[in-house]
């Protein structure tokens, strides 16, 4: 897998927002289900090019969903894998930054 396979996108949330505002910056991501920590870490190293000091990442199963067709049939969305890189202190993702 490449790098632009293993990080799917960045999780912009308000929790996300006030960990990257910390002195030791830390960036979420929704990444593949098949990637280890090794892999995301050298895949943000790739598209960033900065060093990563730490990853965890977890696995975030998916939300039943009712359809509101006729049947009424119920299913769920796809469980997916969220991480959670740590950069070293100095060290920032600046496309990821918001003015």
């Amino acid at each position: 897998m490449n790098a632009s396979q293993i990080i799917i996108a960045p999780i912009l949330s308000e929790k996300s927002n006030i960990m990257r505002e910390q002195d030791v910056k830390k960036y979420t991501f929704k990444v593949s289900l098949s990637a280890n920590k090794h892999q995301i870490m050298e895949a943000v190293e790739e598209l960033f090019n900065v060093k990563p000091a730490a990853c965890n990442t977890m696995v975030v199963k998916g939300k039943p969903k009712n359809s509101r067709t006729r049947s009424r049939a119920e299913g769920r969305r796809s469980t997916w894998k969220k991480a959670i890189v740590t950069m070293k202190k100095g060290d920032k993702i600046t496309a990821l930054e918001v003015l």
